[in-house]
């Protein structure tokens, strides 16, 4: 899977010139979306079939500061799953340093539209078996 790239906005900056730490949020939901639409399930089609996936919790460590015109290069990877809850998480690094900038976790379950949970594993197989493909060994 390859990174999400983004260049930082002017808006996006606060007084001090620096990134204001929600639009790191904004970006994690971009490069997600992003992965999705590169593993072969595009959110909106999810939508479409009755499958939302709210937040259920969210974790960022800011590692360094972005500015205006950098642009940052965000690695998505699967770190957990088990057909109920999946557990992103997010590297993003300055593409011209190489420097890591932030790393965040996001926790995301899997509901209709009525609220009520989906089993993943019984509606969505193929996503279930992709999102499996690319989780990390046990162990590492």
């Amino acid at each position: 899977m390859r990174p999400y790239c983004r260049k930082v906005q002017y808006y996006e900056t606060d007084m001090m010139g620096l990134v204001h730490h929600s639009n790191y949020i904004r970006w994690m939901e971009e490069a997600r979306v992003d992965f999705l639409d590169q593993l072969g399930f595009p959110y909106a089609e999810m939508e479409a079939r009755g499958v939302l996936s709210p937040v259920k919790s969210l974790a960022c460590d800011y590692l360094k500061p972005c500015a205006f015109g950098d642009e940052v290069e965000i690695t998505v990877t699967p770190a957990a799953f088990n057909g109920v809850v999946l557990s992103i998480r997010y590297e993003m690094r300055n593409q011209k340093t190489g420097e890591q900038v932030c790393s965040a976790r996001s926790e995301h379950v899997f509901l209709n539209r009525e609220g009520h949970f989906v089993r993943m594993k019984r509606e969505m197989p193929d996503f279930c078996a992709a999102i499996a493909a690319l989780l990390p060994e046990e162990g590492e």
